[in-house]
């Protein structure tokens, strides 16, 4: 790599935002894993992605409690939703997660029913 380069790489990083940094580190681990990354993976289809936990809550639906989390793996956010849970004990915000299941589409968002999944380190 050239000095130019190197410099360009240097003011960027001192530039990002810590979000971006974030969002950056995120995507480097979802690319050594070898999976899909959020953006990528095609709805209906069986996938597996990972990611971390942005937001936990309790949303009722139907009349059914329902745990609702964001997933985010730098590129794209996927809702996961686990009906007739309140809790889940190691599901929580900043938590590592692999999950496995079908997107679908509700309400514009991409979601994930009930899906299986593996806690991360």
């Amino acid at each position: 790599m050239d000095a130019a380069g190197r410099l360009r790489r240097s003011l960027s990083r001192w530039s990002a935002s810590s979000s971006e940094l974030h969002a950056r580190e995120l995507q480097r681990d979802q690319r050594a894993s070898g999976e899909l990354a959020i953006e990528e993976a095609p709805d209906r289809q069986l996938v597996t992605v990972r990611g971390v936990l942005r937001t936990v809550t309790l949303r009722p639906r139907g009349g059914v409690p329902a745990l609702e989390a964001e997933l985010f793996d730098g590129s794209a956010v996927l809702t996961l939703i686990w009906l007739g849970r309140r809790r889940i004990a190691g599901i929580a915000p900043g938590r590592s997660l692999r999950v496995r299941g079908r997107i679908g589409v509700h309400d514009g968002a991409r979601v994930i029913y009930n899906p299986r999944y593996e806690l991360l380190p």
